[in-house]
């Protein structure tokens, strides 16, 4: 099983540490950005969306890390990561796509402006920060998890962009609910960091 991977990027960590956390191995292949491998053959062949990460297994080729991680978790991850039911899935699922939205609009934009010079808005970045954060405090203040009351992927999903915000000026001094949750997330057997997120 392959990860078509970039270091720096918290939707390919969201994987890897998924990976690491359900003992899944991974080979990382690792996708050169900068030099624009990622708009070329033959990696353009596996995602016309020229976009990382891509997980390779066995005939299965998926792009997006939210699919990925439902992927790995329903194939090789056992119940505690995605669970059976319809109730309890979807429960999973409204924190993927909040990942997938605010958070990405969010801590990730805000991010990518200061880290990486990407020409976004970032007045927008951090007022979408600023409207989702406290959504997640007051959940993580009557939860000890997202979803399910233990850990899934939605946590895997949710936590590199909240835990790397401060990468673009989104702090969470004002959050000790979140900060207290990426304590546990970093206290779980198996637990693998990122550059920015110790």
């Amino acid at each position: 099983m392959k990860l078509y991977d970039l270091e720096l990027s918290g939707n390919c960590y969201k994987v890897r540490l998924f990976a690491a956390l359900a003992g899944i191995d991974l080979e990382l292949e690792p996708v050169d950005l900068p030099g624009g491998d990622h708009k070329q053959s033959p990696f353009i062949a596996l995602n016309p969306w020229g976009q990382v990460p891509v997980l390779a297994d066995d005939g299965v080729v998926l792009r997006d890390s939210q699919a990925i991680l439902v992927y790995l978790a329903r194939q090789y991850g056992g119940n505690q990561w995605w669970p059976d039911g319809a109730a309890q899935q979807g429960e999973v699922m409204q924190w993927l796509s909040t990942a997938a939205n605010e958070i990405h609009a969010g801590p990730n934009a805000a991010r990518l402006i200061d880290k990486f010079g990407y020409p976004l808005d970032k007045a927008r970045a951090l007022e979408v920060s600023a409207n989702v954060l406290p959504l997640i405090e007051k959940h993580l203040s009557e939860h000890q998890w997202l979803a399910l009351g233990r850990p899934t992927i939605a946590d895997c999903a949710v936590f590199p962009y909240v835990a790397t915000g401060w990468e673009g000026g989104v702090t969470l001094e004002r959050y000790p609910a979140i900060q207290a949750w990426i304590d546990r997330i970093k206290s779980l057997p198996g637990y693998i960091g990122m550059p920015g997120i110790k």
